[in-house]
């Protein structure tokens, strides 16, 4: 969702909140602005609807420069997409905010606010924080007291970035519920909402813990906690790198990010895998007293990453024998579940930072689940702080919204629990020798399906002009259709819906005739004569019919298209190697149809909102 960058320096600071902006731009917005503290103390604003290119074309128009400055890209959740309604806020003249989260109490504040004589501009949530924060500072509050004191006032998620004018050598930083993070250089120090709005800069950085309010100024960082006790934040090395969230020589990060599956699997994989075995050093040295305890897994998590869970769901169950069940963490929360004893609660989540997947967990602990798992790819996230035992998926920079490589890797991942917490149950060491195996041969044979680009590609063109499209799918390949619908419904706009292929006759078979494609998963597996039987009652309902399936599910390409996906060597693992082509075709699609690739409308990377 929305992103911040803010920064004080001894050299002009404007380009490198554009700089940081332009970096956030994967997270998904529709307005970008600035303010900066002028040499006199006033603050100058300049914003834009649209894109951050449209934000530099006015400042180009009319340059600024300043040594203190805060920006912003927006997601609207409050008021349409405007100018007025744009970031960031000023509370009369002298008191500029960004603010990523949702204000729930706003409208109170509001009320109040204008009892006490202020004024508003803009439809927002963020408006009534900057003038709350001024209320406290007519108050004779210090800064950076006001600004505890009115985020103590705030009901909600929030992330808050604040410059005064009568304060020129500080910003101050509030977080609840949002991330923050802090970055230091010699001359420079800076204020994000993503680590990756920062690696021009610096990689030394401090991340803001929940409750947190900082002080921060050049070569020095303040950090007060919930209850206003000083409290040392670690500052930490960044292993981002510049170079690791640029596009190169790819027409876009989605299709960058397909081809990097097979490395992203393999750093995955280093270091966690012994001859025979999964060394469960790498879930953290507490993991072996955990593991032994657990008797059931239940799983949380949003969209691609619960795709993820629904896979692993029957690789938990056939291959460790341990009960698991699989929730939308936004269900699960309101949801008054019963609590197993022995159970893992396994999160899991691309940034770490999806509000619904965060609450899941801590509901979890509310509850009383004994133990908590995290899955991420973001090592210095809140998921990862506050779950018991963490596993890193080493994916990389993922920016483009649509999860590619952060999906592959989970998968990846969730199979490493299984080992681990399957040689416990049913799980044999012949099985878990086999299995390792096959996690060894996986990068390669992504290598391979990611040969077979150009054939997708050709068969995309059969999209170009539909409306609608329904994924086919049985066993542990259902959430594999179900991960290929999103993906195409995602970035080509096509309403593309996934169905267990024995629940076709129970409804969707009313929707296929010759106008809308059937993409069916059907690799050689116990279930792949149910399928076929399923995917007659397409062809005899004149549907078109594309199909992914290996060499030994025997399909001929009569009357169907067929794309064989190379498997040698891969069984349990195959869900890995179907979900490439599709990721495949959905590029190709939304290409062709000519929509944003790498920021569909209406969507954010990390939705850190409820």
């Amino acid at each position: 969702m929305c992103g911040i960058v803010c920064g004080l320096g001894r050299h002009d600071i404007v380009p490198d909140l554009l700089e940081g902006l332009r970096r956030l731009e994967y997270r998904g917005y529709d307005s970008a602005g600035i303010a900066v503290r002028q040499s006199d103390g006033s603050l100058h604003r300049v914003r834009a609807v649209g894109k951050v290119i449209e934000l530099s074309r006015r400042l180009a128009a009319q340059p600024v420069s300043a040594y203190a400055g805060i920006g912003h890209t927006r997601w609207a959740t409050h008021g349409a997409p405007s100018e007025a309604n744009a970031h960031p806020h000023i509370s009369r003249g002298q008191l500029a905010v960004v603010h990523n989260g949702i204000i729930e109490n706003h409208h109170q504040l509001r009320e109040a606010q204008r009892t006490a004589g202020f004024e508003f501009s803009s439809q927002t949530d963020t408006e009534v924080i900057g003038h709350q924060i001024r209320l406290h500072l007519d108050h004779g509050l210090d800064l950076l007291d006001a600004v505890r004191a009115a985020a103590a006032e705030l009901h909600g998620a929030f992330a808050i970035g604040v410059l005064a004018g009568t304060d020129p050598d500080r910003l101050i930083a509030a977080r609840r519920g949002s991330p923050l993070v802090v970055g230091l250089a010699p001359d420079a120090a800076y204020l994000a909402s993503d680590a990756a709005a920062l690696v021009p800069f610096t990689q030394d950085m401090l991340f803001l813990r929940d409750g947190d309010v900082a002080e921060v100024r050049i070569g020095m960082v303040r950090v007060l906690d919930a209850s206003g006790r000083p409290v040392e934040r670690p500052l930490q090395r960044s292993s981002l790198t510049a170079a690791a969230t640029e596009r190169g020589t790819y027409r876009h990060y989605m299709q960058k990010e397909i081809f990097e599956q097979p490395q992203a699997i393999a750093d995955t994989l280093d270091g966690r895998l012994g001859e025979t075995r999964v060394l469960e050093a790498a879930f953290g040295i507490d993991a072996a007293a955990v593991l032994d305890r657990v008797r059931e897994v239940r799983i949380v998590a949003c969209g691609t990453s619960y795709h993820a869970g629904c896979v692993a769901r029957y690789w938990f169950e056939a291959l460790a024998g341990v009960p698991c069940q699989v929730e939308i963490a936004s269900e699960f929360r309101y949801r008054d579940s019963v609590v197993p004893a022995d159970a893992l609660l396994v999160a899991i989540s691309q940034s770490g930072e999806t509000a619904d997947t965060l609450e899941a967990l801590r509901e979890a602990r509310r509850r009383g689940f004994a133990h908590t798992f995290a899955i991420c790819n973001v090592p210095e996230s809140s998921l990862t702080r506050e779950a018991d035992l963490k596993l890193m998926t080493h994916a990389g920079p993922e920016i483009g919204v649509a999860s590619t490589k952060a999906f592959t890797t989970q998968l990846v991942s969730l199979m490493l629990l299984v080992l681990a917490l399957g040689r416990r149950h049913r799980l044999d060491a012949n099985t878990e020798t086999a299995l390792v195996d096959e996690l060894r041969r996986l990068p390669a044979a992504v290598q391979e399906v990611l040969a077979l680009d150009d054939t997708v590609a050709g068969l995309a063109a059969g999209f170009s002009d539909k409306h609608h499209a329904l994924f086919l799918g049985r066993g542990m390949h259902y959430p594999v259709a179900q991960e290929g619908a999103l993906k195409l419904k995602e970035i080509s706009y096509i309403h593309a819906e996934a169905y267990a292929a024995g629940e076709l006759k129970h409804g969707p078979l009313a929707l296929v005739d010759a106008d809308m494609p059937v993409v069916a998963v059907a690799p050689s597996d116990p279930l792949l004569e149910k399928l076929r039987s399923n995917m007659e009652e397409v062809r005899a309902r004149g549907g078109r019919l594309l199909v992914f399936a290996d060499a030994k599910a025997g399909f001929d390409g009569t009357d169907i298209a067929l794309v064989e996906i190379p498997t040698d060597g891969i069984q349990h693992l195959a869900p890995v190697l179907y979900t490439v082509p599709l990721q495949l075709l959905a590029y190709h699609v939304a290409l062709i149809r000519g929509t944003d690739v790498d920021q569909p409308r209406n969507l954010a990377k990390s939705v850190t909102v409820e």
